[in-house]
């Protein structure tokens, strides 16, 4: 079983729950600094400098002995000689390759929430802060090596509990935030964000009185303490709650959407057609919130479009179709019957439709919800789409076919500089015209790209610039490709880990259970056939090494004909897996093809 290492308190191990018998304090502050060092080598000698300030004799004997007794306790089970798996012997050195540390998660979950919705966050934070048994390496306070390490986990420390605090806020909870900022002021009171958020806590509570004087006492504290004015922040917020500003009113959005859903209640009739056209635009922004909010606007979409052709009005069943214009990233549909029939629906109602601009919303709809097929019709309707789309100039509607046509460029494997193109063109576009979510998807789709690409550097500026727009524009599914991501990029388990959680909230089962859970074999289409889908190449790269093992020629064949083109990518452009270099398959298809006697394509 995996061991567990804790450094949010005393340095400790556990196994099945169990604490490990870890001896002295030495052996400790041996396990200490080599977690410290994240899987890095640390030297004999920097042991004998950390471990002591007059080293006597015999200490590079005595480090080996505490290692030793360290590798017992870790790996009770391992047979005599045989070497060492966690704890081992590398160079002038020892390193530790752990894998779950509690500093390590906690520094996961704090990255992995940056973007979440609050609900996500305040039960990711909740959890993390309760794996903290006291400060950091606690019995090693005074170590020089220890100390940026526990200074970076105290600050981390103090962001959660105040993300924590923003988390309860934006849910409506500010008297539950307000006894743990009360404390954590007291503890730390030149955390100018920590007394923001205590008096604005107090004042949502109805405590208006109290949250003046926590603003008074910080100003207090900072002038007399530091001779610093409070922040711009601080000072705007004492001057909002003697205003009583609406927007410290975490309740006023709630009120006004009251207020205009009555109204329209009131006055467009039940009956009123444009009330279809009202409800798409709602599930296409509730689409965006990601978790339920996505299944619910999934659910009601195509419960929409049949209410509209039972009215027997073609153009008004072109709108609702049309109207559903959100960004797409993923390339298998969530619900595959329901695409059919949403793709057979805009079918019947194209013949009707002369105007250009309804008739690219239907091609384009044909295109995205035709995804993953292997059919011709989805790429010409996402060309025509694009094409009338450039000819009407107009810019929510290119973006829209675009999209489309990003879902059409998997019909063979290699085409990552064309999504490229596609990504920097809708990158472009939709700055110029306030399209935010399709910049997103812009982003996105070049993360892919690039990461398929090999340009590393190129993918991770991606993956910046599509959290903050999701942060700015309130986009939390952004975050399920961009942690992904970053686990591929690290490589770490336990990412993956936290990556996998995040996914399994979002609403978007054709990702979670057709593509990740099941990235196999088994997955292909009847003939033998990987779909046409961002794992395209992944899913090659797996048969070619499965017809390696079973000498299978008629397989290798077909798999050097299908990754050929994709020779200079990595098989990583879903941004989610990496496969490494196609190149490697491709040349080991002809080499095993051509010692088979075979000619290599």
């Amino acid at each position: 079983m995996q061991v567990v290492f804790g450094v949010l308190g005393p340095v400790t191990a556990w196994r099945d729950g169990t604490e490990l018998a870890l001896k002295g304090p030495r052996h400790r502050a041996v396990l200490a600094r080599l977690i410290v060092a994240r899987g890095r080598v640390v030297p004999v000698d920097s042991l004998v400098a950390d471990l002591w300030t007059v080293p006597p004799d015999g200490a590079t004997s005595s480090i080996r002995t505490f290692v030793a007794a360290l590798r017992r306790a870790l790996e009770p089970d391992r047979p005599a000689r045989t070497p060492a798996e966690l704890l081992i012997t590398e160079g002038p050195g020892y390193a530790l390759k752990a894998t779950d540390v509690d500093a390590w998660r906690f520094e996961q979950v704090l990255a992995s929430t940056a973007n979440h919705p609050p609900e996500a966050v305040l039960e990711g934070l909740e959890e993390a802060l309760t794996w903290w048994r006291g400060p950091a390496y606690a019995e090693f306070a005074d170590a020089p090596w220890a100390h940026a390490e526990r200074a970076k986990l105290a600050e981390l420390r103090l962001t959660a509990i105040e993300r924590q605090a923003e988390a309860r806020l934006a849910l409506g909870l500010a008297a539950d935030a307000v006894p743990a900022l009360d404390a954590h002021v007291t503890e730390h009171p030149w955390r100018e964000d920590a007394w923001r958020l205590l008096a604005l806590a107090l004042y949502r509570s109805d405590r208006q009185g109290d949250a003046l004087a926590v603003l008074r006492n910080a100003r207090t504290l900072l002038v007399e303490q530091l001779g610093v004015d409070p922040s711009p922040a601080l000072q705007r917020l004492e001057t909002d709650i003697l205003n009583q500003a609406d927007h410290l009113d975490p309740l006023a959005a709630g009120r006004v959407w009251a207020q205009a859903t009555a109204a329209y209640d009131r006055t467009v009739a039940s009956s009123a057609r444009a009330r279809l056209e009202s409800t798409v635009g709602l599930l296409r922004n509730l689409a965006v919130t990601g978790g339920s909010g996505l299944e619910a606007a999934r659910e009601h979409r195509l419960a929409a479009i049949t209410a509209a052709e039972e009215l027997g009005d073609p153009e008004l069943t072109a709108r609702v179709i049309g109207l559903y214009d959100v960004p797409a990233i993923w390339t298998r549909s969530d619900d595959q019957q329901q695409a059919d029939e949403i793709v057979a629906a805009a079918e019947r109602t194209l013949p009707a439709i002369t105007l250009r601009a309804a008739r690219a919303r239907l091609l384009a709809t044909v295109a995205i919800e035709s995804r993953g097929l292997d059919s011709t019709r989805g790429l010409a309707a996402a060309q025509e789409a694009v094409e009338l789309a450039r000819q009407l100039e107009d810019p929510a509607l290119l973006a829209f076919a675009l999209n489309g046509l990003f879902m059409q460029t998997f019909y063979r494997a290699g085409l990552a500089p064309e999504r490229d193109l596609i990504g920097a063109e809708l990158i472009t576009l939709s700055s110029r015209h306030d399209l935010a979510t399709y910049e997103v998807l812009g982003h996105l789709i070049r993360l892919q790209a690039r990461s398929a690409l090999g340009d590393f550097p190129g993918a991770d500026s991606h993956a910046t610039a599509a959290d903050t727009l999701a942060q700015r524009f309130e986009l939390p599914l952004v975050a399920v490709f961009t942690t992904w991501y970053r686990a591929m990029r690290s490589g770490d388990p336990a990412a993956y880990r936290g990556a996998a959680v995040l996914l399994e909230g979002a609403g978007m089962p054709g990702m979670l259970e057709e593509d990740l859970r099941q990235l196999a074999l088994d997955k292909t289409t009847p003939d033998g056939t990987p779909r046409a889908d961002l794992l395209l190449e992944a899913r090659w790269c797996l048969i070619a090494q499965a017809a390696f093992e079973q000498d299978d020629y008629a397989t290798m064949q077909r798999a050097l004909k299908a990754l050929t083109p994709a020779a200079d990518e990595l098989a990583a452009g879903s941004g989610l897996v990496d496969l490494g270099p196609v190149r490697y398959y491709v040349d080991e298809l002809r080499r095993r093809l051509a010692r088979l006697g075979t000619t290599a394509l």
